[in-house]
């Protein structure tokens, strides 16, 4: 058991009101400069809808993530090294700007300059990239609040199964949910082993995924292997950029700056502590849907004492290890196991998960005839939600509807059992039974989704200034070292799994 920290982040998705305060104040931070005008290293989509960059879902045409071939072995999607190899000049599996969006800024000279006259100046949009006037028809969120869903919802590629016909984009019959997204710091990230130049490292300290830009020569790669779309180009500088998670806020136990300014206060920070011998063993798990638990399966307990003294050998310090056991990240997903990850099908182990969103379940009872207080009654309510159950498995769960349902369960029994609470009415154990709880467990839960503070919601160690020289030493490499040679022994060895095309991880930093 090799025991590395990772830093996690959790979002409950019933507070995401879709002001997208996070990704402004992302944006202001990391991208607001030439080259970078089209990225969001954060942003909030709606769903249902065609995401941003557009479909970045389908796999089959943008050959993102890993899969297993006819062995069963981890292979990337986008092909073996030597295809990359072959298609570095002229990569086909590329969103093109229309996918994203074409920036526009405005021709503001045009309102002070006008001559006087009868007719209103009026700004028209230009294109930053070519400055030639254009229209405005897509966005990083066309579709906000369903705005542009009865045109484009049908495409959204979680719509599979028969569900674009049970979905019905009517004002009185849809539904809709925000989706913050940004980097996943995956524990196996495509991205890292798709570069050829080995720019794309995944630092061992902390997990995080960064671009050495000394190093990066634009082959674009990178790109092409995140499915989640999170690595963008920079059109000035042909180097690839992405989210850093805020990596010098993290160092200084801040924080990111999406997660200071959320509004609705709907994101959790945390350490998380796994074993790093077994990223490999969960990645290539045959089915689909029990690559959720596989992921959680690689978690440890740092209040156990095995996983602690293997912690403190793994170089851990003291407070880290600390941190991961008061990690409101690790209670989320392990101990309540109320959250999910974004695409597990993806076998890239994403490391931001989701509080999947609950519609009111007591209006389902209600219109079913039902008993609000008969658990019964509101547990076969949570099947006829609004949001389909489907829907919400192509997302979090590979499909697993039974996994969606019994998180969609617990928080309902959660807002059973507070409702009482709040009613002065005496607690109902059989709710909670059912659905594995212990009346000190909701009132935990209940603490950390509802009215956590500030300090329970970001529990972020500081780094260690003392770990500088020797990390360095170690140049970054990467953290899931298996054998098949090492960065220190032949400069170009296998790592990451040891899967074939890796290369030695940078010691730059983005």
């Amino acid at each position: 058991m090799r025991v590395l920290a990772q830093i996690a982040m959790v979002m409950n998705l019933d507070k995401c009101i879709g002001c997208h305060t996070c990704s402004v104040t992302c944006k202001q931070t990391w991208t607001n400069r030439t080259g970078v005008e089209y990225a969001w290293f954060n942003n909030v989509e709606t769903k249902p809808g065609v995401g941003y960059p557009r479909r970045y879902e389908d796999q089959e045409h943008w050959k993102g993530g890993w899969m297993l071939d006819r062995r069963g072995r981890l292979v990337l999607r986008s092909g073996s090294r030597t295809k990359r190899l072959l298609s570095l000049f002229a990569n086909p599996d590329l969103p093109g700007i229309e996918d994203y969006y074409e920036p526009v800024t405005y021709d503001y000279d045009t309102l002070v300059s006008a001559p006087a006259g009868q007719d209103v100046p009026v700004a028209r949009p230009r294109s930053v990239l070519t400055g030639e006037p254009t229209q405005i028809t897509w966005g990083a969120n066309w579709e906000d609040s369903l705005g542009g869903t009865p045109e484009h919802g049908a495409g959204d590629p979680n719509l599979r199964g028969g569900l674009a016909e049970k979905v019905r984009f009517e004002f009185e019959q849809t539904f809709l949910f925000h989706l913050p997204r940004l980097c996943e710091h995956c524990l196996n990230p495509a991205c890292v082993s798709a570069c050829p130049s080995g720019a794309m490292y995944k630092r061992e300290e902390d997990g995080i995924v960064l671009v050495d830009q000394d190093r990066c020569r634009g082959w674009r790669m990178c790109v092409t292997a995140c499915p989640y779309k999170k690595v963008y180009v920079n059109h000035a500088t042909g180097k690839a950029e992405k989210c850093t998670f805020c990596f010098p806020r993290i160092e200084a136990g801040q924080p990111t700056v999406c997660s200071e300014t959320c509004v609705g206060r709907l994101r959790y920070l945390g350490l998380v502590l796994y074993d790093a011998d077994r990223v490999g063993e969960a990645a290539a798990t045959t089915d689909e849907r029990d690559l959720l638990e596989a992921q959680r399966g690689l978690f440890l307990d740092p209040d156990d004492p095995g996983v602690t003294a293997a912690a403190r050998a793994s170089g851990i310090p003291e407070d880290w290890i600390e941190a991961a056991r008061r990690s409101p990240v690790r209670a989320l997903i392990s101990r309540h196991k109320v959250a999910l990850p974004l695409h597990p099908e993806y076998r890239t182990l994403p490391m931001v998960w989701y509080v999947p969103p609950l519609s009111p379940v007591l209006d389902a009872v209600g219109e079913a005839g039902g008993d609000a207080d008969d658990p019964d009654h509101v547990f076969a309510a949570v099947t006829r939600l609004r949001i389909p159950l489907d829907y919400l498995a192509n997302l979090f769960t590979a499909g697993d509807t039974d996994a969606v349902a019994g998180v969609l369960m617990k928080l309902t029994a959660l807002r059973s059992h507070m409702r009482r609470r709040s009613l002065g009415e005496p607690d109902d154990e059989a709710l909670l039974k059912a659905v594995g709880l212990t009346a000190e467990d909701a009132e935990a839960l209940h603490r950390l989704l509802a009215v956590a503070k500030y300090q329970d919601r970001y529990v972020v160690p500081a780094g260690h200034k003392e770990d500088a020289a020797a990390l360095a030493g170690m140049e970054n490499r990467c953290p899931v070292e298996v054998s098949g040679g090492r960065p220190e022994d032949g400069g170009h060895g296998k790592v990451m799994l040891g899967i074939p095309g890796l290369r030695r991880a940078s010691g730059g930093r983005a």
